[in-house]
Formats: C-alpha cells, sequence, structure tokens
C-alpha cells in the first residue's frame, strides 16, 4: 500500500471527511514522526508498533564496482518494531 491508497481508504471509511483534509492529516502524522526520530524521540503507537533510531558505527566498505575500500561514515537509522497486537493478527493470519 502506498501513501495515497492510505488517504483513499480513510477517506472512503470517513465519508464526512474531504479527501484533501485525510491528506492533511496523513501528511501532518507522518511529518510528525519524522520530527520526533530527528529529534532522537522515540514514537510508540500502542498496538502498531514503535519507531526509534538506531546509530550504525562508522566502517570501512566497498566500492561493488571498482573494489575500492570506502570509508563508511557514522549515522543514525530508523528502526520499527511490532506492537503486541500487531504481532498478534498477522500470526493469526498465517
Amino acid at each position: 500500500m502506498i501513501k495515497s491508497e492510505l488517504v483513499q481508504r480513510v477517506a472512503d471509511r470517513n465519508a464526512h471527511l474531504y479527501q484533501r483534509d485525510v491528506e492533511n492529516i496523513v501528511n501532518a502524522i507522518l511529518d510528525e514522526i519524522v520530527q520526533a526520530l530527528a529529534n532522537g524521540n522515540r514514537v510508540e503507537l500502542r498496538g502498531f508498533g514503535a519507531f526509534a533510531t538506531k546509530k550504525r558505527n562508522g566502517r570501512v566498505g566497498r566500492n561493488p564496482r571498482t573494489g575500492d575500500l570506502v570509508k563508511v561514515e557514522e549515522k543514525l537509522v530508523p528502526a520499527f518494531k511490532t506492537g503486541k497486537d500487531l504481532r498478534l493478527k498477522l500470526n493469526a493470519m498465517a
């Protein structure tokens, strides 16, 4: 599912809202999650999961095309851990 499909489904389930308003709401939620992660905070959505950042240490990598050694800088990467309710629903479907 892509963001436009999510917006469409939410708009279909909430006929009293305009699609552009739903799109603004979805964008606002996603922007807040991104901003919180950028500030080093954790975002927890009960029953769904938690977003956090993890530090990936610097290392020496290899350019796959040329084989040259390349220094890869330390960086933060996003991480997601599923919540219990989501995990149970996914496993019930399998």
